[in-house]
């Protein structure tokens, strides 16, 4: 124990508001060595009654070390030891459980500062650029919840929203929050991220769990908001009749989340919509059969045009959604959607994408984007999950430790690209021997 007073000095007195204070340091060797617990005691000066003497017993803020997976630039990603974030009023206190590699995380690894912001050029709402902690795709478990939060408790295991948006702009006055102007992410843009031990999120980023989804499980609802936006504010009836044709382009993680989405916003479970998906990898087309697509075809071998046509009576399908971003498989959705149909853009492009105007003016064609999800999608998804209407286990295909994210995450998605579906990170460890997923190397 170290007895010191305010400045440093050992062993000094000094008088404030009539009294003597000595202020005791207990150093903490799981602290940076520059954090004390301070005890402050009081002690009445010569000629005062002993009723002021008081003792006090405060702590200074504490600043604990964790890990942290950090974004510093183009193909450089790093495991650091950085302060622990503290919860303040209306905010809450996180530990991450498992964390789903995103596309646009591999795409900002591969190719630099998209929607990361780089340095000098900080994030309009976060005021952060990179380096900055990974992760938007998360599930955890509350640790501690700052004032005025009173609907959540520590203990509880909940999925984060990630999205943040400024509440001033045009779209976020209209409710569509999805669409603001100075949109970001947390694990994107600022305020920590799933990729680490601690992250202290807004009150209104928090959704509960409900207690027959665990936390793997709860890794995915970001994704599958993500397609069950997509296919809910398309221009086709709610809920979907099954007669109704509909063409995905894609089965990775976002082209299964439209189609579970698809099958649990139908009007009949037992006879859901026709579901055609375009997919040339043959486990993801595997996957789309699985998870509920009627016709499989793969455009590199068979006229998918052709195909539709014959599946449809020459009519085309009502609604295309494109969860694959390719130039060609545009230009294949505009002739195969049927006249006043519509195309409904779900993919992120990392190219310009050309649209043939006539095409779409000719046929009356509408052509759409479908923009991450609104404040009631995660709430929808997980009231799907919990009643058995989604149920997405089989898109995990692997889970890997927080120190393997580049060798076995990114790096594993471009070699395995075919094979991986959505890659987990387990970031505690204490879920891996649990988990049924098998574990591939």
């Amino acid at each position: 124990m170290i007895m010191e007073r305010e400045g440093g000095e050992n062993a000094e007195a000094k008088e404030t508001n009539a009294c003597y204070e000595w202020r005791f340091a207990f150093p903490d060797r799981s602290l940076k060595m520059d954090d004390r617990l301070y005890l402050f005691i009081q002690l009445p000066c010569p000629g005062f009654s002993r009723a002021n003497s008081k003792i006090q017993i405060s702590s200074r803020s504490t600043s604990y070390i964790m890990r942290a997976l950090r974004y510093h630039g183009q193909k450089d990603i790093r495991l650091e030891e950085i302060e622990e974030p503290q919860v303040k009023p209306g905010w809450v206190k996180i530990a991450p459980a498992f964390v789903g590699i995103c596309g646009t995380d591999l795409h900002e690894y591969l190719g630099g500062n998209n929607l990361i912001p780089r340095p000098g050029h900080p994030h309009v709402l976060t005021k952060e650029t990179s380096p900055l902690t990974l992760g938007h795709e998360f599930s955890g478990v509350i640790e501690e919840v700052g004032s005025g939060v009173s609907d959540l408790e520590p203990g509880q295991n909940v999925c984060v929203q990630p999205t943040l948006y400024c509440n001033e702009c045009d779209p976020c006055k209209r409710g569509l929050q999805n669409c603001c102007d100075q949109g970001g992410f947390i694990g994107l843009s600022g305020f920590g991220g799933g990729l680490a031990d601690h992250v202290v999120v807004p009150k209104s980023a928090v959704w509960k769990l409900p207690s027959n989804i665990d936390l793997e499980l709860g890794a995915l609802v970001e994704p599958l908001a993500v397609g069950y936006h997509a296919v809910e504010i398309a221009p086709i009836p709610h809920p979907i009749p099954s007669d109704l044709p509909i063409l995905v382009l894609g089965s990775g993680p976002i082209g299964l989340a439209v189609i579970q989405a698809i099958i649990a916003q139908c009007s009949s479970r037992s006879f859901p919509p026709l579901i055609i998906v375009s997919e040339p990898s043959p486990t993801r087309q595997e996957f789309a059969l699985d998870f509920g697509a009627h016709h499989v075809i793969n455009p590199l071998r068979t006229d998918l045009v052709s195909s539709i046509q014959s599946m449809t009576r020459k009519e085309g399908v009502t609604v295309v959604f494109d969860c694959a971003g390719a130039q060609s498989g545009l230009e294949q959705a505009m002739k195969c959607v049927r006249v006043r149909g519509s195309v409904v853009n779900v993919a992120i492009w990392e190219n310009k994408a050309q649209v043939n105007v006539n095409d779409v003016v000719f046929g009356e064609r509408a052509y759409m984007g479908a923009a991450t999800y609104d404040n009631g999608d995660f709430g929808r998804v997980l009231r799907a999950m919990e009643h058995g209407r989604i149920r997405p286990r089989e898109m995990i295909t692997r889970i890997i430790a927080l120190e393997e994210v580049e060798e076995k995450g990114f790096r594993g998605l471009i070699k395995e690209k075919d094979r991986q579906v959505k890659i987990l990170v387990d970031v505690t460890g204490r879920g891996r021997k649990d988990s049924g997923v098998g574990y591939l190397d």
